[in-house]
């Protein structure tokens, strides 16, 4: 398909297009996804161990564990976003920073931070709820459909 598109190009076009393709960066996928998965495994990792310390000492289950648990996860991340080392996590790791929750505890602080020149009610206030925002909405929404679904099955389904 690639080839086509050039196909449809000027001869001039066609030529920066080769002469850019050869000098292409070629990344280091499998490098990459090695990373990303090191480290989400790490933070995944961490998490457990958070969850583990909230059941035997603070006398959760393990059902009850999950709240606290991403709450720490997401202040710990804004900690590190603050001192700027989340950065440098995020810029050695790609997705595997990104995909836990803590990527989007990161995502939200540093909309604050950028924005906080501005005020607080304008610039902080609204810049850090752009993205928070709209994974909130989403997500509730696909709650919803989905505890639709569930109970149509149940009182239909006969599940």
């Amino acid at each position: 398909m690639a080839d086509k598109k050039k196909k449809n190009l000027p001869p001039q076009a066609q030529k920066y297009q080769d002469f850019q393709e050869k000098r292409e960066v070629k990344r280091p996928l499998l490098k990459n996804c090695i990373k990303a998965f090191l480290v989400g495994g790490f933070i995944c990792f961490i998490g457990q161990l958070i969850s583990t310390f909230y059941i035997y000492f603070f006398d959760f289950t393990e059902q009850t564990a999950g709240n606290p648990t991403t709450a720490t996860l997401i202040f710990l991340t804004m900690l590190l976003t603050g001192f700027g080392v989340y950065d440098r996590i995020g810029q050695f790791a790609g997705a595997g920073s990104a995909v836990p929750v803590t990527g989007f505890g990161n995502a939200v602080i540093s909309a604050a931070i950028e924005h906080r020149t501005e005020g607080f009610v304008l610039g902080v206030g609204g810049n850090m709820f752009k993205l928070a925002g709209t994974v909130i909405l989403f997500g509730v929404f696909s709650a919803f459909i989905v505890a639709l679904i569930k109970t149509i099955l149940i009182t239909w389904g006969g599940f």
